[in-house]
């Protein structure tokens, strides 16, 4: 199949109103985005019809998010043109983006913790009463309606520090909804919320289309993009490649559209030698969280913990690396017991943990790329004869880390806030490999990385399980879990529900024990 653009031939959704006055609701012509030693977009181009959900993909660093950025207007395009409804607008900030009629739902999301839902929706908007006060029935009769056409179930007067992820996501569509926006964007919506709130995710989305709305929908999930967009755009280093119809491609297409090669095999799954038993954990417990959970994990071995979100598996990784300490049970390493208290005492024995939150318990994010990379290196591997860390060493092997996990950086000095999510979970995996662990434990590896940097991932675990460090590989994606572990442990709400062989671990099996 070409990659040329087929823009023009896509066929409109059944959905899509027709009685608007421009063929395109939203139109990026030739926007060109330079930072610092970063050509970040190169003259790209995309269209979005009215009443059609338009996916945005490509690798971490393709230039996604900045193009949104762009749209909704935090970043200033250096050339080129953004149209709105046909007509040329220049979006000085996001306040006058959301003005226009273009909203963005942010990956992150940026509500007022301290604040109600219907103060974050109508904050600045809040509607007044004869006295020049706040009239809080209004607003929040206002938010109830907003609700109901969206088929929302919250109160308003909720605090958002109460919510769920999912719920304050909710909050978010809502908000960009009472713009009354022509455009909302939404930025890897799904990469941290349960099946069951997809789905009502994937409802709302549907009824906007239905009402006219363009949406522009980031996603690393393939499944999202068939199941959910009429027509997507690819992006690959900066550049436009490509716009299809999902009706018209193969998942090894898009891939292929996304990195420039195959990705035969996103589960480099091999043979390797299993060894002695190098971590052992009996009967942990942390009161009201998980109970009694056992496992063995050997030299070589990749353990796959598989689960609904709440069922306590990074409750489990976290108490094991000293986190949030157990209050009952025991930890072996090579059979001896060890009392680990901190973080700290894990990685004096040996052990690494990537967290699940790469910006909240990962990142240090007023650093940049190289004192992130280095915070976690304690062994004698970079100190000197005198006793003293070997900087010139220990720069050299970030580097080198870094260019093995292809990071996309103008150089080591760069911010780790200016990286792509992708980019800043390479160097993550990169802090903890420097250490040389023995123990490996990674939460959600591949949240929120695309398929070609999944692949490079996935394939660096499979390498480490060949030195025999043995690997505990926590995954929300199913199909990870069963194409890269040795055994599963499956857990549900707090406990361990099973443990199976690769060769009896399949979706129905994994599934019936997640949902007992």
């Amino acid at each position: 199949m070409s990659n040329a653009a087929v823009m023009e031939t896509l066929p409109v959704s059944d959905a899509v109103p027709q009685d608007h006055a421009y063929k395109y609701v939203l139109e990026v012509a030739n926007v060109r985005k330079e930072f610092p030693g970063v050509l970040a977009l190169d003259n790209v181009s995309l269209k979005v019809r009215p009443g059609t959900v338009h996916a945005l993909m490509g690798e971490n660093g393709a230039g996604k998010s900045t193009l949104m950025k762009v749209i909704a207007g935090i970043y200033q395009p250096d050339s080129g043109e953004v149209r709105l409804r046909g007509d040329v607008i220049t979006l000085e900030n996001p306040l006058k983006a959301q003005e226009s009629g273009i909203a963005m739902i942010h990956q992150e999301l940026l509500l007022m913790n301290s604040m109600t839902v219907a103060e974050n929706i109508w904050i600045r908007r809040e509607p007044m009463n004869q006295f020049g006060l706040i009239d809080h029935n209004q607003m929040k009769a206002q938010t109830l309606d907003l609700f109901e056409r969206l088929n929302i179930q919250l109160d308003p007067d909720a605090e958002i520090s109460n919510l769920s992820v999912a719920n304050r996501q909710m909050v978010e569509i809502a908000k960009a909804v009472s713009f009354n926006s022509d455009v909302l964007i939404m930025d890897e919506p799904t990469s941290a919320i349960t099946e069951t709130e997809v789905a009502h995710l994937f409802e709302i989305i549907r009824s906007l289309r239905e009402r006219g709305i363009g949406i522009v929908y980031i996603t690393h999930k393939m499944n999202e993009l068939f199941e959910i967009a009429d027509e997507f755009s690819v992006f690959r280093d900066g550049k436009y490649i490509a716009t299809h119809a999902s009706a018209d491609v193969t998942r090894d297409e898009i891939i292929h559209m996304m990195v420039g090669r195959d990705v035969s095999q996103m589960f480099p799954k091999e043979e390797v030698e299993i060894g002695e038993v190098l971590l052992s954990v009996k009967n942990l417990s942390l009161d009201g969280v998980f109970h009694d959970v056992s496992f063995d994990v050997r030299a070589g071995e990749i353990l796959g913990f598989a689960g609904l979100v709440g069922s306590g598996r990074s409750n489990v990784a976290e108490a094991i690396f000293g986190v949030t300490p157990a209050t009952s049970g025991s930890v072996f390493i090579d059979g001896e017991e060890v009392h680990i208290k901190t973080p700290n005492d894990a990685i004096l024995k040996g052990m690494a943990f990537l967290t699940e939150d790469r910006k909240e318990t990962g990142c240090f994010l007023s650093l940049d790329i190289q004192e992130n990379i280095q915070s976690a290196v304690l062994h004698e591997n970079f100190v000197n004869g005198g006793g003293f860390v070997d900087q010139q060493a220990l720069d050299v092997e970030s580097e080198e880390m870094c260019r093995k996990l292809r990071v996309k950086t103008p150089d080591m000095e760069e911010s780790i806030e200016n990286l792509s999510g992708g980019n800043q979970q390479k160097v993550l995996i990169g802090r903890w490999l420097l250490t040389n662990p023995r123990i490996l434990i990674l939460d959600e590896p591949t949240r929120g990385i695309d398929v070609g940097a999944k692949a490079e991932i996935h394939s660096l675990v499979t390498k480490l399980a060949h030195k025999g460090v043995a690997v505990v590989m926590i995954s929300s994606e199913l199909p990870e879990v069963l194409g890269m572990s040795d055994r599963v442990l499956v857990m549900h709400e707090g406990r361990v529900t099973g443990i199976l062989d690769r060769s009896e671990a399949d979706q129905v099996s994994v599934m019936s024990l997640a949902a007992q």
